[in-house]
C-alpha cells in the first residue's frame, strides 16, 4: 500500500517532495485537483464534494492513508471524512489535515501573537482560531484572507504578486505579529517574497517543513498504517488538468521532468 497527499494544486507538489526528501523510502500517490481550482472561493457543499472524490481516487490507488494537504479542504472536509464518510466507505483507511500540526509547531516555539495569511474559505471557517483556542486559548492571533495568491501562482503572475502582497501583508505587519503561518500549501513558494515584506522580526512557518516530521512521528505512533505502506522509494503523480504551465512549475519545483497523469475525477 502507498502514502496519498490530495492539494488543489502546486501546493501539494511542494508538499510531496518534502515528505519524499524527509523519508525517502515511502511509495507516495500525489493528486493534484487542478481542473477545481481555487477551492478557497467554492462552497462548502463543492470543496466537500471535490474532496470526497479525490480521497475515493487514492484510496483506489491503494493508499492506507491520505495527507489532505490543502487548508480549505481540511478545514471543510476532515471531520466529516473521518467521522462519517471513511468508517463506511474506507474502513481501515485514514486522512489526515494540516491545520492542527501546522498551530502546534507555532505553540513549541512560544510565540505570544500569532498572524495567518489563508484563502478565503480557510480564514472565513475561523478554524485556526478555534483549534488554537481548544490548544492555548491564551495566545493572540490575527489573519488575513489572501485570496488572489492561489491564482496568480498557478498562472505564472509573478509581475502582480508582489503588489498584492505587500497589500495583504500591511495588516498583520501593523498589528505585531511575531510569526506567521502560511495556511496554504501554495504559500511556500512565495515564502522569500514574503520575508522580505514582513522583515527578519516575523518568524515564517511553512507547511512544507513542518508537516513530514509530524508526519514521522505520526507513523512511528501508529504502525496499523506505517505497516501497510511499502518502502520502494516509488512516487506517482495525477491531476485532474494539465497545462504547460503547470507541468514547467512542477518540473522547477522538482529540479527534473516529473511524469504527470491526467484523470478524472
Amino acid at each position: 500500500m502507498k502514502l496519498g497527499i490530495f492539494d488543489s494544486g502546486l501546493g501539494g507538489l511542494l508538499m510531496t517532495r518534502a515528505v519524499q526528501a524527509h523519508m525517502p523510502d515511502l511509495d507516495i500517490v500525489y493528486l493534484g485537483d487542478t481542473l477545481r481550482l481555487p477551492y478557497g472561493n467554492r462552497s462548502e457543499t463543492s470543496i466537500f464534494e471535490f474532496t470526497k472524490r479525490a480521497i475515493d481516487f487514492l484510496f483506489a490507488q491503494d493508499c492506507a492513508l491520505v495527507i489532505i494537504a490543502c487548508n480549505t479542504a481540511s478545514a471543510t472536509a476532515l471531520r466529516k471524512l473521518q467521522q462519517e464518510y471513511l468508517p463506511k466507505a474506507h474502513p481501515g483507511r485514514n486522512v489526515l489535515g494540516v491545520i492542527v500540526p501546522t498551530l502546534e509547531a507555532a505553540i513549541d516555539k512560544g510565540f505570544d501573537k500569532l498572524g495567518l495569511i489563508a484563502t478565503n474559505y480557510t480564514v472565513n471557517s475561523n478554524v485556526f482560531h478555534e483549534e488554537l483556542t481548544k490548544i492555548s486559548p491564551d495566545i493572540k492571533f490575527d489573519q488575513q484572507a489572501t485570496p488572489l495568491l492561489v491564482p496568480l501562482i498557478e498562472n505564472g503572475g509573478d509581475l502582480w504578486v508582489d503588489d498584492v502582497l505587500r497589500h495583504y501583508l500591511a495588516p498583520l505587519k501593523t498589528s505585531g505579529v511575531e510569526c506567521l503561518l502560511l495556511g496554504c500549501t501554495h504559500y511556500s513558494l512565495l515564502k522569500d517574497k514574503i520575508k522580505t515584506i514582513v522583515g527578519d522580526g516575523v518568524t515564517l512557518l511553512c507547511q512544507d517543513e513542518i508537516i513530514p516530521a509530524k508526519l514521522e512521528n505520526y507513523l512511528a505512533r501508529h504502525p496499523e498504517y506505517s505497516d501497510k505502506i511499502s518502502r520502494n522509494g516509488l512516487a506517482q503523480f495525477y491531476v485532474s488538468d494539465v497545462t504547460p504551465h503547470y507541468r514547467a512549475a512542477a518540473e522547477k519545483i522538482y529540479g527534473q521532468a516529473i511524469e504527470i497523469e491526467k484523470v478524472e475525477l
